[in-house]
């Protein structure tokens, strides 16, 4: 296979991972504060992407995708709300462990990610297109 094709194609196995990330981001907001529906369940738990690398032989080259999806482990949030209908004995309601501000950073890497491949796709296909000139 030639380089412009395996540029092109390693840059799309970029963009499609940080698309990923960019939905599994959009969830986490989404739920940042969905609580439980009763005193002792869990509200929302924020998603984490793994990213791993795996060796394309067709391409010779390593891509990058989403392996598989983690529960981030940190603690939730506590509010004092008597009167959610979660709320436990002393009155206070588990909040999910996602904080809008570290997501919109993390939203603000992966589209810059996803930009950055974008370009390398670009480049790759205005290459190819100067060559196809070049050949006429």
């Amino acid at each position: 296979m030639d380089n412009l094709s395996a540029a092109l194609e390693i840059s799309a196995a970029g963009m499609r991972a940080q698309s990923g990330r960019i939905r599994i981001v959009a969830e986490n907001i989404a739920n940042a504060s969905s609580t439980a529906e009763a005193p002792g369940l869990d509200p929302y738990r924020r998603q984490v992407p793994v990213f791993a690398s795996h060796l394309d032989r067709r391409l010779g080259a390593r891509l990058v995708e989403i392996n598989r999806v983690a529960l981030d482990p940190s603690a939730f949030t506590l509010k004092f709300d008597p009167s959610h209908p979660a709320a436990n004995d002393e009155g206070y309601v588990e909040f999910p462990n996602v904080n809008p501000l570290v997501e919109m950073m993390d939203l603000r890497e992966a589209q810059r990610s996803y930009e950055a491949n974008l370009g390398a796709l670009d480049s790759a296909r205005s290459m190819a297109a100067a060559t196809l000139r070049i050949l006429e």
